[in-house]
């Protein structure tokens, strides 16, 4: 059974549809957000953008017991409340770490999506987080 199939049987309809509409739109918005966090001018806005959207990704990944959602997004969160307190624009290791978050974002959609029976491994390189979050 794929892990769509199991939200089916676990929640309602129209909340898994939701999530995964949701989701999608997020993750379309994860890559501009940090490309242009290189951008003095915009590194503010989009940080507090990044840190909602893996606020919320971890909020309804733990309603639906999505756990490896809730792993990426609580790290991602976590380092992302870091970024709040730099002033920008952000460090090219930040930036690069920030594009294999949201490809691990996007893989997990695919799997949901694709009604695959395991969340994809995690890209080994997400667990050495950046040390200099600005330039």
């Amino acid at each position: 059974m794929g892990i769509y199939t199991q939200l089916e049987i676990d929640f309602d309809l129209d909340i898994v549809e939701d999530f995964v509409n949701h989701y999608a739109v997020m993750c379309e918005n994860l890559e501009p957000l940090i490309i242009d966090l290189n951008k003095a001018e915009k590194y503010e806005d989009n940080i507090r953008e990044l840190f909602r959207i893996f606020h919320n990704l971890k909020s309804a990944g733990g309603f639906l017991k999505l756990d490896p959602i809730v792993k990426l997004s609580t790290l991602s969160e976590d380092v992302a409340e870091e970024a709040r307190v730099v002033k920008g624009p952000a460090s090219e290791e930040f930036i690069d770490w920030l594009l294999l978050i949201s490809d691990q974002f996007e893989l997990y959609r695919q799997d949901i999506e694709q009604d695959r029976e395991y969340f994809s491994m995690l890209n080994p390189l997400i667990i050495k987080v950046p040390v200099n979050l600005e330039r």
